[in-house]
């Protein structure tokens, strides 16, 4: 296809920066494109693999610590979250219960899967953590003692899954993750820093990230395919 019949089909204003980029080289803005596109997919299997360990980990503590239907029980009179300090999670929550009670499909297991990355994020956040009982951090037995100059603690761990979170969405609505913040300079630096966060966390969480993703992983070739271009 030619450039012209690209650029009229993904927009002028989207591929002005990869053209930027590229010095004006079409035929290496319109690679660059799909390079990008090629890591957007690979980081964002990998983030769902994480996605899926932390909530099942979640999962396991708070069925532990509550009972099977803790989400669901969580949002009825009286559960933890009936309360309007926690009214956006909570708002999800009975969303989701709703729509499955309306299809006759409830599950706690499909309560669980149809929850967003952010209400697993906003388990660590101060309310919430001190709402299930502090114990979420049990998620996490391999994570490094806090220090008088590092808090280890559930901020630390909110944090950490906000950065993934905000990569997450910014994958989903198509946005470039291949360009130094701010600039049309090409650069894969933010990518690997958040590919590092992942990993860690799941080496904190006990799990052999190698093991887990293989087969699946293809970040850091895609970086490479970028960083070479």
């Amino acid at each position: 296809m030619r450039f012209v019949e690209f650029e009229s089909i993904v927009s002028k204003k989207r591929m002005s920066r990869y053209v930027n980029a590229c010095g004006g080289d079409m035929r290496k803005a319109k690679t660059l494109y799909r390079y990008n596109l090629k890591l957007s997919q690979e980081m964002f299997a990998v983030i769902s693999y994480y996605e899926v360990a932390l909530r099942n980990a979640i999962d396991r503590l708070l069925s532990n610590y509550f009972g099977p239907d803790w989400m669901r029980d969580s949002v009825s009179p009286g559960g933890i979250f009936d309360n309007k300090k926690y009214s956006g999670t909570a708002k999800i929550i009975k969303k989701a219960y709703a729509e499955l009670q309306k299809t006759g499909s409830y599950s706690p297991s499909k309560m669980l899967s149809s929850m967003e990355f952010g209400v697993w994020k906003y388990m660590f956040s101060a309310k919430e953590y001190l709402a299930t009982g502090r114990v979420l951090l049990d998620a996490f037995p391999q994570k490094p003692k806090s220090s008088q100059q590092q808090q280890y603690n559930n901020l630390y761990i909110f944090n950490e899954l906000d950065a993934i979170n905000r990569l997450r969405n910014r994958i989903a609505h198509h946005e470039p993750i291949c360009f130094r913040s701010g600039t049309d300079s090409v650069s894969t630096d933010f990518l690997r820093n958040n590919y590092c966060r992942i990993i860690k966390l799941f080496d904190w969480m006990g799990i052999r990230s190698c093991e887990y993703l293989y087969g699946i992983d293809g970040v850091e070739e895609a970086c490479t395919r970028i960083d070479r271009l």
